[in-house]
């Protein structure tokens, strides 16, 4: 048995408090890994206020994590003691549904999330599969590399999975936690990307990458942007006037949705049939496509902008990233 020193919440919108629990033997395809640091995705938040009717309680959150991996079970051999590695939002596959046989994990019905029916990264060590687990390149700076394997890879699938090309036009709808990655990974893509966000943020993106920026606030200025992009990725968890955003694409244009929108949308299916515009949504990335992404982020120099804090401060963390003030995401590093 091995004792696990974690920070749990017991309730809903509970605060994090000390608490251990008991790995049991390493299964033969398993690995524990010893955390260095976790990413604080909006997806914690909403488990710990339960808004999806899935939390289990006492709760470890934690699905962007990074550290080294301490032991292995007997049939793994790809990862070995003393690699670095990292875990996103599933912590397991069934391996053998026609989703992961055909690559696709990230679709597989058995999928196990990290923090749903499990413990996660807000802890000092953490159990996966070993498919769900991915090395860290050594041109990455691995403190900074927890948030791309949740919010990171949520924006690179679609474009990796659309075919965007560098000639491309992209448009990222909203700069925060994933919108700000999703604007350095299209313009590392080599694509012109323009940034919708407040005006508050707009030098901010341009700092960050982007060629133009759109007022999202602005009726006018969306108008304006018609006709101009082959991709909107829109990363914004609220409703907005979607047909006013599908006119600013171009014919074969898309659509991409990895903001979780939980409301029905209106859309104008006529006026999309017209230009063959499409309409997706896609959840994080397969373990082969989170592997090129932190290959490409290594390659671009495509880092995270993060703010720090001790595990020990998770408290004070998760006040922050509710308070919507973080500049973008939150890292935790082991005390």
């Amino acid at each position: 048995m091995k004792t696990v020193k974690a920070y749990a919440a017991s309730k809903a919108k509970g605060e994090f408090q000390p608490f251990e629990f008991e790995l049991g033997a390493i299964d033969s395809d398993e690995v524990d890994i010893a955390v260095e640091s976790c990413g604080i995705c909006h997806s914690d938040l909403s488990m710990l206020d339960d808004e999806w009717g899935m939390s289990q309680f006492p709760l470890v959150p934690g699905h962007e994590v990074v550290g080294k991996v301490t032991e292995v079970g007997d049939h793994v051999t790809h990862l070995g003691v003393g690699d670095r590695v990292g875990v996103g939002w599933h912590a397991g596959y069934c391996m053998v549904c026609d989703q992961c046989m055909s690559g696709d994990h990230n679709l597989c019905a058995d999928a196990q999330p990290t923090i749903a029916g499990r413990h996660g990264g807000f802890a000092d060590t953490i159990r996966a599969r070993a498919a769900s687990v991915v090395k860290i390149p050594g041109g990455l700076n691995a403190a900074e590399a927890g948030p791309l394997l949740c919010g990171g890879i949520a924006v690179f699938n679609p474009m990796f999975q659309s075919g965007l090309k560098p000639t491309d036009s992209v448009a990222v709808i909203g700069i925060g936690g994933l919108g700000h990655m999703g604007l350095k990974f299209a313009s590392a893509w080599g694509c012109h990307v323009t940034a919708f966000t407040s005006e508050s943020k707009q030098q901010e993106a341009l700092d960050m990458g982007a060629h133009d920026t759109v007022n999202s606030r602005d009726p006018e200025a969306i108008k304006a942007a018609a006709g101009q992009f082959d991709l909107v990725l829109s990363t914004v968890n609220v409703p907005l006037d979607w047909n006013a955003i599908l006119t600013t694409l171009k014919p074969h244009g898309r659509l991409q949705m990895p903001g979780a929108v939980t409301e029905p949308l209106d859309l104008d299916v006529l006026g999309m049939m017209f230009k063959n515009l499409s309409v997706g949504s896609s959840p994080v990335g397969p373990p082969v496509i989170i592997r090129q992404m932190l290959d490409f982020a290594a390659r671009h120099n495509v880092t995270p902008v993060n703010e720090h804090f001790p595990m020990s401060k998770v408290n004070d963390a998760m006040d922050r990233l509710r308070s919507g003030k973080a500049r973008y995401r939150i890292v935790l590093d082991r005390d």
